[in-house]
């Protein structure tokens, strides 16, 4: 269902705004070269907001490359404590998983920052592509002339209202003011409307007074959504009961396209680990999540085939540039040695913790024998083993205690020495 006018979601709708600017300065771009093609300034914008959205990416991925290391540690957590809900079982289990994470330099919400950050503009993204008229000043103009022609026509909303009902274009609403349609709403309309729709409007006589005009901004639009063989804004199940074998096979391509290059983002995603951790709640969960990348790509070809083309190119064009960014970004990881990432994690949280005025995070030996005690000492993939990397966490913060005098770990130390000697009284 195409939505009128711009979303009121906070945020989502003030995301999608800017993002409208965005794509509306593509069109700007590609109409001063001559080029007017509202699939190929999808396909550009897409990648755009794809590629601004890289930084996020790496970051949540570089926190699913330790917590595939640290799962097996956390499972073999929750199978020690199976069963057990007293309270005290549950503050231990709490406190070792917490050593793994601290181990790691990492925070149990992980992602969460980047995905919180992330599904906005995602969903501002596809408010955007799924309504361009409300967003893209460019295109909005095109229909201006006919948008307020029929508005001047007595009885106007009924009319449109019987067009829709009688063309069954379900993904069509009108938004009503006191009983009369928008005039957004009618731009939306309009915009929703095929190259064998503008031609029966075009032929009603009720706006038997500006058919031409019509007819006009039927073909100015037209030759923006035509993308290859295909109109942006038809079907491609219209295209498969109606068209040519060369229309079909590429009115077909679109779902499988669709699916194809969701699956192939899925395989390049970085896999959990799949043993049986004795959990049957994280292996429910895990077999909850294989279901859903199976079927979600399934649901998407299937859904390809009674939505707009437009939106079909979006899904397409989208999975490419995710596919193209995680291969970049594995061989990125792939790179990177674990030591090196922990030892930046835990810079960071230290350099955090620094500049709240608290003192350095010392992993004590408590933290690292119940993690020795879950998980026996064994290489870690860098090669190098959990007591070498715990090492160099406690070489770490031996150096922060020399800190230079008058720095803030050293004025953080202090606060630290201080709370120790009340702790011994």
């Amino acid at each position: 269902m195409i939505l009128a006018t711009k979303s009121g979601t906070p945020i989502i709708g003030q995301i999608a705004v800017v993002m409208g600017w965005i794509m509306n300065g593509i069109y700007k771009v590609l109409d001063m070269v001559g080029i007017q093609n509202l699939g190929l300034c999808i396909i550009i914008f897409s990648i755009l907001i794809y590629l601004f959205m890289t930084p996020l990416q790496i970051k949540q991925q570089k926190f699913s490359k330790l917590s595939a290391i640290m799962q097996p540690e956390i499972q073999k957590i929750q199978k020690k404590y199976q069963g057990k809900k007293d309270q005290e079982s549950m503050m231990k289990m709490q406190e070792e998983t917490q050593a793994v994470y601290q181990k790691y330099g990492v925070s149990a919400t992980g992602s969460c920052v980047q995905l919180a950050i992330q599904l906005p503009i995602l969903y501002a993204l596809y408010q955007v592509i799924q309504n361009i008229p409300a967003y893209v000043g460019s295109v909005k103009a095109i229909f201006d002339v006919v948008s307020t022609k029929i508005l001047a026509v007595n009885g106007f909303t009924d009319i449109i209202q019987n067009f829709i009902t009688d063309n069954k274009m379900s993904r069509v609403r009108l938004v009503l003011d006191n009983g009369v349609a928008t005039s957004d709403s009618v731009i939306d309309f309009l915009y929703a409307l095929s190259p064998t729709q503008w031609t029966k409007l075009s032929e009603m006589s009720q706006f038997s007074g500006f058919s031409d005009q019509i007819t006009k901004t039927a073909a100015e639009i037209q030759k923006m959504q035509t993308f290859g063989v295909l109109n942006i804004a038809d079907q491609p199940l219209h295209y498969i009961t109606t068209g040519s074998l060369i229309v079909i096979i590429a009115a077909l391509s679109i779902p499988v396209l669709s699916w194809a290059t969701q699956m192939l983002t899925l395989k390049l995603m970085p896999q959990p680990a799949t043993q049986n951790s004795g959990n049957d709640q994280a292996n429910a969960m895990a077999g909850s999540m294989k279901t859903m990348n199976t079927v979600m790509p399934l649901m998407s070809a299937f859904f390809c085939f009674t939505f707009p083309v437009g939106l079909g190119i979006y899904w397409i064009a989208s999975a490419v540039v995710r596919s193209i960014q995680q291969l970049l970004i594995n061989r990125h990881l792939d790179k990177m040695n674990i030591d090196d990432l922990v030892n930046e994690n835990m810079k960071k949280m230290e350099a955090k913790r620094a500049k709240e005025g608290l003192p350095p995070q010392k992993i004590t030996n408590q933290a690292h024998q119940s993690a020795r005690n879950i998980n026996k000492v064994e290489k870690g993939m860098s090669g190098t083993s959990e007591e070498s990397r715990a090492k160099k966490v406690e070489e770490a913060y031996e150096k922060a205690t020399h800190a230079k005098e008058g720095s803030i770990t050293a004025k953080a130390n202090l606060v630290r020495a201080y709370d120790e000697r009340n702790k011994k009284k």
